[in-house]
């Protein structure tokens, strides 16, 4: 490897000479270049680091996976490894080691996640040094009876990456009463639905900030995870935005026991309304490819969308008759509703108008505040994910 830095960009410049390529098609292998600048942190040196066997042949074989649910202890690498860098960054803790014939990246995570990457010599090689990297190094959630556990995805600067962990999720008979009787009767037959009951892809929650949407979703996960996988993608611009990425997570894992996956976007007003298709170009028409299109063919995967929309204002397409599996008007609770809802509290139900009140408001209610006069305001301490 040959380095030449130029002051005036403090540019390096690595180069990998075909020589030192021994790896199998070796013969015809190009020089390796890697390039850094004074943006790159030290665990980017040492992701171009643990690449450089393997980008010259030397050792053409890899594995590599992210962990989730990391034990503490765990190494995460096999007991005779030498340690070559050790970084630590913004809750980031990164391992450069090496073997006879092999090298080893880890990069670990406060939140119990990791990425683990192994290049050497031969294959058996390459899997022997992963399995003893990744053996016994997770352990299984804590199973706890208020929460349910949920992947989260976001574009990352490698691609698309899924973290999951647990979420609060009450049951639904415990939080029925927070809906209006139409509502809380449509959302029974929901939340009753198994993976032979889907008929539409689509489930779609519409109405005003703060009256339950979000809940509803988190008991919905709940309710269904026994045979279905809840993900919220944090950001869906760049999913219906970005082939890969969408790919990526329509396709899942290829597996004999896969589940079913429900795809959790909150306030995706500029995807589905009237003038999505002018405004945000191919997104509408890939979601719509995902609920019943050719992408969607042979996946088991719903998409739940909530919006505070009115449904005169959605896409004609997104609410057809067929697509959807449930399309579910989310609204306030009557008066008399409301009043039931606090009672037992110490809240005034004199506060309730007799246009009723959303669940911020009852909630905040309860803690003692006062309704806001103007009915469109929500609740200053509830905020709208409810």
């Amino acid at each position: 490897m040959t380095m030449s830095q130029e002051t005036p960009q403090e540019f390096l410049h690595l180069v990998e000479p075909q020589e030192n390529a021994t790896g199998p098609g070796s013969e015809s292998a190009l020089p390796v270049v890697f390039n850094l600048n004074d943006n790159n942190s030290p665990t980017d040196v040492m992701d171009v680091l643990s690449l450089r066997p393997f980008a010259s042949g030397e050792q053409p074989w890899s594995r590599s996976t992210r962990l989730e649910h990391v034990r503490a202890e765990a190494p995460l690498r096999p007991a005779d490894a030498r340690i070559v860098r050790v970084a630590q960054e913004k809750g980031q803790h990164s391992v450069l080691a090496e073997g006879d014939g092999w090298t080893l990246l880890t990069n670990r995570w406060k939140n119990n996640c990791a990425y683990v990457a192994v290049s050497a010599v031969t294959e058996e090689l390459a899997d022997s040094v992963f399995e003893e990297s990744v053996k016994d190094a997770t352990e299984p959630p804590e199973v706890d009876e208020t929460s349910v556990e949920m992947g989260f995805w976001h574009m990352g600067p490698r691609g698309p990456v899924r973290n999951e962990r647990g979420i609060t999720a009450d049951p639904w008979e415990d939080i029925r009463r927070n809906y209006t009787a139409p509502v809380a009767e449509a959302l029974d037959g929901v939340m009753g639905l198994t993976g032979e009951d889907v008929s539409g892809r689509l489930l779609l929650l519409h109405g005003p900030p703060g009256t339950g949407k979000t809940t509803a979703l988190r008991a919905l996960a709940r309710a269904w995870n026994g045979w279905c996988q809840s993900d919220c993608v944090l950001d869906p611009e760049s999913l219906f935005g970005t082939p890969s990425y969408l790919m990526e997570v329509a396709v899942g894992d290829e597996d004999e026991n896969r589940r079913w996956r429900l795809l959790i976007l909150e306030d995706c007003d500029e995807l589905i309304r009237g003038e999505a298709k002018q405004s945000t170009g191919q997104g509408l028409s890939r979601l719509l490819n995902l609920t019943d299109g050719m992408l969607g063919q042979g996946r088991d995967v719903l998409v739940a969308i909530t919006t505070n929309e009115d449904l005169a204002m959605l896409h004609p397409a997104v609410v057809r008759p067929g697509r959807c599996l449930a399309q579910i008007e989310v609204g306030r609770l009557t008066q008399a509703e409301a009043v039931a809802w606090l009672d037992g509290t110490d809240a005034p139900s004199t506060e309730i108008g007799g246009d009723g009140a959303t669940l911020a408001e009852l909630v905040a209610l309860r803690k003692g505040e006062k309704r806001p006069h103007d009915p469109e305001a929500p609740a200053s301490a509830t905020g709208f994910y409810l």
